[in-house]
């Protein structure tokens, strides 16, 4: 048996019992250690604000199908080896892995399904490869260059590890923004020149005014901006602070979240691009090259430097998921990262 997180209705989830399936010969029982909610995605789902004509995931199998209550949802298990079909490799009991997996206590997966984590890595760590593999698509997307000024707005645990990966490259400069004090701290901590509330921009002509002190305005000053704070409002402040020419990728998925977006303003000649980003595949300028193996390795290695789990706010047992979900709604402010154990 296991116990499976269901989303059944709009702020509403269930710890549901199942059998687990028959283990086939190519086969592993996987015990599961922690999974990570993913509060952009997840929080759609949660809140019932997701589109019903979209497939939950075309590229990991577990997630195939409609988004619809109710539904077993989340992609970033890590766990342990338990049992192996009869043509999987012994020695891969015990090992350490990470699956895209729904919240459950444990699952059967298909070995090559899954991925080995490294011996020196701890298992909440491994929890951010799907974060990880994101960010390190957006900032391919992005490319950035020598000495470029650069702005990140949103500092969920994506703009936490895209600011990471940027503070890596020689830019003259770093920015980011959020609306909560612990996310522009952490952004702070990783050494970003400024980090901003948004709430205290204001929106004048398609021109934006930082109405604080010791701060300076950025108004049209960024070649290069990311859009990851989940609120679609945030392209107006996008647009205002994007120089002429300059790239505007949006990793941010709304859902069925709408916003007016500005387009008639400073934007109808600046020759700013707006590029979509999303780690489902990868750029077509770059496929001849990269595959998903090669930018799984990267951020294998990235979560090495980073060591992202120092934004763990908090834990939870998967049997108070109702709780987790509900501070994650009504609380976001007191969170960067949310994690579920299992007994």
């Amino acid at each position: 048996m296991r116990h499976t997180l269901y989303f059944t209705s709009p702020r509403q989830v269930e710890i549901r019992e199942e059998a687990l399936p028959v283990l086939r010969d190519d086969e592993v029982l996987v015990e599961t250690l922690c999974s990570a909610i993913s509060a952009g995605t997840e929080m759609l789902v949660y809140q019932g604000r997701f589109p019903r004509d979209v497939e939950t995931d075309s590229v990991i199998s577990s997630l195939r199908g409609g988004f619809d209550y109710p539904l077993a949802f989340g992609y970033a298990c890590v766990g342990i080896v338990r049992e192996t079909g009869k043509k999987v490799d012994k020695s891969l009991r015990d090992k350490f892995v990470f699956a895209f997996q729904p919240h459950t206590s444990r699952f059967i997966a298909k070995s090559d399904s899954l991925f080995l984590i490294p011996n020196s890595m701890s298992p909440e760590t491994a929890c951010f490869l799907p974060n990880m593999e994101t960010a390190v698509n957006l900032i391919q997307d992005g490319a950035p260059i020598l000495g470029e000024r650069v702005l990140v707005l949103g500092q969920g645990v994506v703009g936490l590890l895209v600011a990471s990966l940027l503070k890596e490259f020689p830019l003259e400069s770093l920015i980011t923004s959020d609306r909560f004090e612990l996310r522009r701290k952490a952004s702070l901590d990783i050494g970003v020149n400024d980090s901003f509330n948004p709430e205290l921009i204001s929106q004048n002509n398609g021109s934006a005014n930082i109405n604080r002190t010791s701060q300076s305005a950025y108004a049209q000053n960024f070649d290069l901006t990311f859009e990851l704070s989940g609120s679609p409002s945030a392209l107006n402040d996008a647009i205002a602070m994007t120089a002429f020419s300059g790239r505007i990728v949006i990793g941010s998925w709304y859902g069925e979240k709408k916003a007016p977006i500005d387009l008639g303003g400073a934007f109808h000649r600046s020759r700013i691009q707006l590029i979509s980003s999303q780690v489902s595949t990868i750029a077509p300028a770059l496929s001849g090259r990269w595959n998903k193996p090669r930018r799984f390795g990267v951020a294998w290695e990235a979560l090495k430097r980073i060591q992202p789990q120092r934004w763990i706010t908090h834990r939870f047992p998967i049997r108070e998921a109702q709780k987790a979900y509900q501070l994650l709604d009504e609380n976001p402010q007191e969170t960067i990262q949310v994690i579920f154990t299992y007994p």
